[in-house]
C-alpha cells in the first residue's frame, strides 16, 4: 500500500470513529436528559413532610364529606391549609348534613368523613363502610330565638331543652327545623322524642337546608331553632337571635372522623384519608382546634378530645 493510500485509510477510519463517538454522545445525552426529567417528575409527585417521609399522594385530592357546621363555622378554612402544608395533600370538601355525608361514604363517593351523628357513625363502621371511628372534638347545641325576648309570658328555660320545646309545641310558636337528616336534625328529633312530643302543624317548619341558612331564616322570621354553638357564634353579629337554652346534658355535640373502607372502589384515596385521620387526631391539629375562635369570640368554638 502506498503512503498516500495508507493515510487515506487512516482518515476514513478516523471519520467513521468520530461519527460513532458523536452518535454515542448524543444517545448518552438524550438518555441522561430523560432520566433527569423522570427524577424531577418523581420528586414533584412526592411531598416530603416534616418527619422526612414521602407521600406519593401529595398531589392527589382527598374528598372529605362533612357536616355544614365545620364549614359554616370557618373551622375547615382554618385547618385545611395547615394539613396541606404538612402533607401536600389537597382536600376537597363536600359540606352537607351528617346523614348525606355518611351516605356519600356508603356509596364510596368520599375518602373520609367528619360528622356529628355518633350512633349513625358507629352503624356505618359496624356495617363495614368505614375502617374505624375516632372522637375528634365536641361542642354543644343551643336553642336560639328572637333577640331580647323570652318564649312568651315571661317563660324562661335556662337549661331545660325539653321544657322549652314543650312550651313551643303547646303554644304553636314558630320553630324551624333543619329537616335534612343532618346531625343537628337527628339531635332535634331525638329531643322531641325524649319529650314525648310529635312536632307537627303550621308552626313547625322543615327547611331542608344547612345550618347557616336556617339561622338566617330564623332571624328573618323571628322564629326558634336548634343550632350548634359554633355556627351560631360565627354568624351572631349578623343575626337577630339570642341563646334561649344551653347547658342541658341532652345538647352535647360530639364529632367523629372515619376513613371510608378503600375496598369500595379503586377511586378512593385511601392513603390520603389515612393521613388526614392521623393528622386531625395529632397533637398539632388538636391544639389548633382548641385555639379556633378564641381571638374573635373569647372562647373556642370546638373542644378537642381525641384520645
Amino acid at each position: 500500500m502506498s503512503s498516500f493510500n495508507f493515510l487515506k485509510a487512516i482518515k476514513n477510519d478516523w471519520s467513521v470513529n468520530m461519527k460513532q463517538i458523536k452518535r454515542n454522545l448524543l444517545i448518552f445525552t438524550v438518555t441522561l436528559l430523560i432520566l433527569t426529567l423522570l427524577a424531577a417528575c418523581n420528586t414533584t409527585a412526592k411531598q416530603i413532610n416534616k418527619s422526612g417521609d414521602t407521600d406519593e399522594l401529595a398531589n392527589k385530592i382527598m374528598m372529605l364529606s362533612t357536616t355544614t357546621s365545620t364549614q359554616d363555622s370557618g373551622l375547615l378554612d382554618y385547618l385545611l391549609p395547615e394539613f396541606k402544608k404538612d402533607t401536600g395533600i389537597e382536600v376537597k370538601v363536600v359540606a352537607v348534613g351528617s346523614g348525606k355525608a355518611i351516605k356519600m361514604g356508603e356509596d364510596g363517593e368520599a375518602d373520609a368523613l367528619l360528622v356529628h351523628a355518633k350512633s349513625s357513625e358507629e352503624e356505618f363502621v359496624k356495617a363495614g363502610h368505614g375502617l374505624k371511628r375516632f372522637d375528634v372534638m365536641y361542642n354543644d347545641f343551643v336553642l336560639v330565638g328572637p333577640k331580647g325576648k323570652t318564649l312568651s309570658d315571661g317563660k324562661i328555660f335556662l337549661n331545660d331543652i325539653k321544657g322549652a320545646l314543650g312550651f313551643i309545641a303547646a303554644n304553636n310558636v314558630e320553630f324551624i327545623s333543619r329537616g335534612d337528616d343532618s346531625g343537628t336534625h337527628k339531635k332535634e328529633l331525638g329531643i322531641w322524642k325524649e319529650a314525648a312530643i310529635e312536632p307537627q302543624g303550621s308552626w313547625y317548619i322543615s327547611a331542608g337546608k344547612g345550618m347557616g341558612e336556617v339561622l338566617q331564616m330564623a332571624s328573618e322570621m323571628q322564629a326558634y331553632t336548634l343550632t350548634d354553638r359554633a355556627t351560631y357564634l360565627s354568624m351572631k353579629e349578623k343575626l337577630e337571635l339570642d341563646v334561649v337554652v344551653q347547658g342541658d346534658k341532652s345538647l352535647y355535640n360530639q364529632y367523629g372522623v372515619i376513613q371510608v373502607n378503600p375496598d369500595k372502589n379503586d377511586k378512593i384515596n385511601a392513603r390520603g384519608a389515612e393521613r388526614f385521620v392521623k393528622w386531625i387526631l395529632s397533637e398539632k391539629a388538636q391544639k389548633l382546634i382548641s385555639e379556633f375562635g378564641k381571638d374573635i369570640y373569647g372562647e373556642a368554638l370546638f373542644i378537642p378530645n381525641a384520645k
